[in-house]
Parts: structure tokens; C-alpha cells; sequence
């Protein structure tokens, strides 16, 4: 589809944070123009937006998530990390269906889109289900092995990885686990294998809580970032989740090895994990993206609240208010996310790449007086601020309304229907 967005503030956040004004193009699910206004346009457009100074920004990255475990939101709260896995989560995830995966993974998609997401890296079960969903809905889905002890097999992780690379322009693979203390070491041997042979980054829970390292330095006396990197499983890059218990070693190993960190701060903050080096991991030069984790541990998927809580929380650990700018956040949201998830063509807004972007209203009172939108948007903005969400050159929420191919109310009625059973 041939669209059209005039009049509008545009943040391609290409090199810098500068704001343009001017026009967006698209032509299908590429950027065909971005730029000053202008009147022609060898295509006829299918539809025109005026923006009224509204701003076009690239979509926010999900760069972790569970998203079929809206299943379990506000289920299993106030507890610690192992007591709420092994004692709720594991035994409710253990009655799901495929079907029900893609039931409550659509839910996700719909808070995703209004949020401003444009894509998720998703570690779930059945990724052929996130596969199916993700054709059927049209959201751009990046999938994650979350191979461990209690599922999937290495031979399943290999077919996955060539099957899903070559499934749909909508869908990715990529190789992971689900984290050291869920994996045998013949495992973590085998990953490390196909790491190699494939040249593939690897992605997994990493020192998310201080009794994860402990326990990998009990068994393997090393933290899981230097066993893994001991095996050369991180020889091709990748990345870390949480990473709230990181070693100086252990950073020195991310550095090296070009890795990734993601941070979930919502969910860290809520099951009490920690608050990672955030200040110190930045200024080592290590690249950071955010994610939301799962809605059974945030509970919400709302990347404003991750950007607020990124810097928040930073602050609040080096008792300094000027570390982690608000610049340095909207990146990591943004540019950082799609390049960790291997989205090389949705990282920014220029010609070419792919129409992969939402539209702030700027035109609320959380973003008046304009005297630095970046920062409005880090630190005084919010859902309500979404006006229109688009993946692949396709409006896929506007103004309330979804067009993912199913109402919301219909998908609500299903979902609770479906949570009461699973609760008998």
C-alpha cells in the first residue's frame, strides 16, 4: 500500500536525535521518500495523512518477551523468581495448547501495537504457532530457541533455524536457550556447535539473579557468560537477558564478543532480581536494548514504562540524575532492539528500509510545552500518545481501532473463556 504522511514532525534517528520537518512515503513495506514536503509523486497514493505537526518515529523493538504468557498476567504475583516458575508458571505452561499460544500471543500483539511495537523477539514453545500468528496478523516477529532440559531438542533448534529463515519476510530465527541453569552441558556443547557452524548469534537468560551466577560458579566455577564464552558459543555475537549480576570479566566478554545487553526493567524491578550496571555497561560501550519480558512478570507490555524505568532506575543506582540520558534510551528502544534482533532494515527511517513506524500525538498535555520532545517521550510519555502503528507499509492500529483480523472484544471473550478452563 501506497501512503502518504504530510505535515509532520520526523525523528529517522539515522546518526542523531534531530527532528525534521516534512513528508514520509511509503510503497508497499519500504520507505519510498522521507523528507521536505513535496507535491509529486510518480505513484498514485492510496491514501494521504495529514499529521498536523504529529511526529513519525521507527517502531519500538520488543528485544524480549514471552508473549504467550498474557495467559498468566496478574496469576502469579508477589513472589520470588523460583517460587513463582516452579511453583505457578511451569505448572500452568505445562496445560498450554498451540492454540492457546496463539490466542494469548494475539493478545500480546494487540498491547504491542498500541505501545508503539513494531516487532518482538519472542521465546516461547511452538514457534510454528508465533510463525502462523505472526503471517496472520502481519506483526514482524523475530523467534528464539528456548531449547532447555524440559523441551525442544538440538535436532528441533536446527530445522527451526532453516526452516523459519525461509518462512516469510515477516518472520526470523534465531539460535537460544533458555538459560545455564535449565540447560545440561551437553546442551550448552551442542549450542555452542551450531553457533559455529551456522556463524549465528546466540541468545538467553543471563545473571539475571545473584543465585543464577552463584549456582553456574558452584557447578562450572564460572558465571554463565564466561562458561558459554569458554565454549565458544558467543564467538558470532548475541545477546543477554536481565544481566543484572555481570562480572567485570563478564562485560569485558560482552565488549569482546560485540554482545548485546537487553534489559527488562519492569520485570527485574517487580520479581526484586536487581537493577543492572546500566551506567557502567553504556560507557564501556556495550550496545543495550529493552525488553518487557512476559506479562506473567511485568505485567504489562509498555515500552514507555521500560524507557522510564531504564533511566529511573539507573539514576536512582549511581545516585547521579545525568547518567543514562533520555537520548541514550529512545536509541535503545528503537535502533538498538532491531539490530540485536537482527532487523538491520528497520533500525531507522530513510528511503529503502523497511515502513516499519508509529505516529506520537503530540497533541496531548504530557507532551506540552514542546521544549524537547525526546525527552517528553522518555520521561512524560505514554501509550495514550500512540495514534497509528504501522509494520511492513500496513496500518495495524489507528486511533483505537486494530486491524489485525479479529476484534479486540472477541479476542478479550476468548482469552478469559479460555483462562477459567485452564484454571480448573
Amino acid at each position: 500500500m501506497s501512503i502518504r504522511f504530510y505535515n509532520a514532525r520526523i525523528l529517522p534517528m539515522r546518526e542523531n536525535m534531530d527532528i525534521m520537518e516534512g513528508e514520509l512515503w511509503t510503497d508497499r513495506e519500504r520507505i519510498s521518500y522521507i523528507g521536505p514536503e513535496r507535491k509529486e509523486s510518480a505513484v498514485p497514493f492510496e491514501r494521504e495523512v495529514d499529521l498536523h505537526g504529529n511526529l513519525i518515529l521507527p517502531g519500538f523493538k520488543n528485544a524480549h518477551t514471552h508473549s504467550a504468557m498474557t495467559f498468566l498476567r496478574s496469576y502469579a504475583d508477589d513472589l520470588p523468581l523460583l517460587d513463582w516458575l516452579q511453583k505457578q508458571v511451569f505448572p500452568m505452561e505445562a496445560k498450554l495448547t498451540g492454540e492457546d499460544i496463539y490466542l494469548f500471543s494475539k493478545l500480546a500483539i494487540l498491547e504491542y501495537l498500541s505501545s508503539g511495537i513494531t516487532s518482538c523477539f519472542d521465546m516461547y514453545f511452538h514457534p510454528e504457532v508465533m510463525a502462523r500468528l505472526a503471517v496472520d496478523t502481519g506483526f514482524r516477529t523475530v523467534l528464539l530457541s528456548g531449547l532447555s532440559n524440559f523441551n525442544f531438542s538440538l535436532e528441533e533448534m536446527r530445522e527451526a533455524y532453516q526452516k523459519f529463515n525461509a518462512y516469510h519476510p515477516l518472520v526470523s530465527y534465531q539460535l537460544g536457550f533458555h538459560a545455564e541453569y535449565t540447560t545440561s552441558k551437553e546442551l550448552l556443547e551442542g549450542i555452542a556447535r551450531m553457533a559455529q557452524e551456522f556463524k549465528a548469534p546466540v541468545f538467553t537468560h543471563n545473571s539475571e539473579t545473584k543465585g543464577e551466577v552463584d549456582g553456574c560458579m558452584e557447578r562450572y566455577g564460572m558465571t554463565p557468560t564466561a562458561l558459554m564464552d569458554s565454549l565458544g558459543m558467543l564467538d558470532y555475537g548475541g545477546g543477554g537477558y536481565h544481566c543484572v549480576y555481570m562480572s567485570d570479566a563478564d562485560l569485558d566478554i560482552f565488549k569482546k564478543r560485540g554482545m548485546t545487553v537487553v534489559t527488562n526493567p519492569g520485570s527485574n524491578t517487580k520479581l526484586a532480581s536487581g537493577v543492572p550496571r546500566t551506567a557502567e555497561i553504556l560507557k564501556k560501550g556495550i550496545p543495550m536494548a529493552i525488553g518487557t519480558d512476559g506479562a506473567a512478570s511485568n505485567n504489562c507490555l509498555d515500552m514507555f514504562r521500560e524507557m522510564f524505568l531504564v533511566t529511573g532506575l539507573a539514576k536512582l543506582r549511581e545516585e547521579d540524575a545525568s547518567v543514562v540520558s533520555a537520548e541514550e534510551v529512545l536509541k535503545m528502544a528503537c535502533v538498538n532492539g532491531a539490530r540485536c534482533m537482527g532487523l538491520k532494515d528497520a533500525d531507522c527511517l530513510s528511503e529503502g528500509k523497511l515502513a516499519d513506524l508509529f505516529v506520537l500525538d503530540l497533541h496531548q498535555p504530557n507532551m506540552q510545552p514542546v521544549n524537547s520532545i525526546v525527552k517528553n517521550i522518555v520521561y512524560s510519555g505514554s501509550k495514550q500518545n500512540v495514534a497509528l502503528t504501522m509494520v511492513n507499509g500496513k496500518i495495524l492500529y489507528e486511533r483505537g481501532k486494530y486491524f489485525i483480523g479479529e476484534s479486540p472484544e472477541e479476542i478479550y471473550e476468548k482469552a478469559n473463556r479460555r483462562m477459567q478452563e485452564l484454571k480448573k
